[in-house]
């Protein structure tokens, strides 16, 4: 068996196409035009990367786009005033922050200060608790993403055992809990779970996203599993692998996702998705309470 594979490029491409026709018939029905501010802290090369992406995809799709580049040494209340001039800003629908922040500053202080409303990243803990409710408002961007990738293979989530490694709050709970709210059975692995390869082993749809190149191998999964590989990780070489020992595991799972061209422009695409769906609240005047 040679699994087929999840194209999170593809996917996404023909997700930003629609956003960018939804773009247009909302601009031209209301007069509001979604937007997103980018606000980079410093000079990070991989963030200025990511930033870079967002806001080309932004602007492929029709997004109005507010870039604030901030030196390294800006201070915590001068991020968080411009924040709060951010969530007063009519034209403005979603605020995102790139992470890491310079050490000096709080970050989850800054993601609490963003507005719920304008919280694209999803990462407010207004937004986490409505996710955890089962009614939420803004998706996280990359759970977001693993779930419609998911969904794109045709297979049922309903009933299935679904095994999440690693729990970080960014990816691992938020899939957790939407996998759950699709009513697959969910197990969350860690560091600390005995005989991760046998939990793996469990499996029909298995998502790796513990941050460690080629962890998850092929005598791991099991015959015919539905693989997401959320990781991201550059050898030393340069190339770019994710948390799958790719070739192996492919050998098994009836569905994979590469790295690169799987998750990551996925994660993109939903950013967009939220931004659309934040300015489509704005012009209907409904509020997030």
């Amino acid at each position: 068996m040679t699994a087929q594979l999840i194209d999170g490029k593809s996917l996404a491409q023909d997700i930003r196409d629609g956003i960018g026709r939804d773009v247009q018939a909302l601009e031209a029905r209301t007069g509001v035009r979604p937007g997103l501010a980018v606000v980079l802290v410093g000079d990070d090369p991989a963030s200025a990367v990511y930033v870079r992406n967002k806001k080309k995809a932004c602007d492929t799709a029709g997004l109005y786009v507010a870039d604030h580049h901030l030196s390294a040494e800006t201070s915590q209340a001068e991020l968080l005033t411009l924040v709060d001039r951010l969530n007063a800003d009519p034209k403005v629908h979603g605020i995102l922050v790139q992470l890491p922040l310079p050490a000096h500053i709080d970050g989850q202080a800054v993601l609490n200060a963003i507005s719920p409303g304008k919280d694209v990243d999803g990462f407010h803990p207004y937004n986490i608790g409505r996710l955890v409710a089962g009614d939420p408002v803004f998706v996280p961007c990359t759970p977001k993403g693993v779930i419609r990738m998911i969904e794109s293979t045709g297979e049922p989530l309903t009933g299935k055992q679904a095994v999440v490694v690693g729990r970080s709050n960014i990816v691992g709970k938020p899939v957790a809990m939407l996998l759950l709210h699709q009513h697959a059975t969910v197990t969350m692995c860690h560091s600390r779970t005995k005989d991760l390869p046998a939990v793996c082993r469990e499996a029909d749809i298995l998502v790796a996203a513990i941050g460690k190149p080629r962890f998850v191998t092929g005598d791991m999964v099991k015959a015919g599993a539905i693989v997401l590989d959320v990781g991201i990780n550059r050898l030393d070489d340069g190339r770019l692998v994710g948390d799958v020992d790719f070739e192996p595991v492919r050998e098994r799972a009836g569905w994979i996702s590469p790295v690169p061209g799987g998750v990551g422009p996925m994660t993109i695409a939903m950013l967009l998705a939220n931004t659309l769906e934040g300015a489509k609240r704005a012009a209907t005047g409904e509020g997030v309470a």
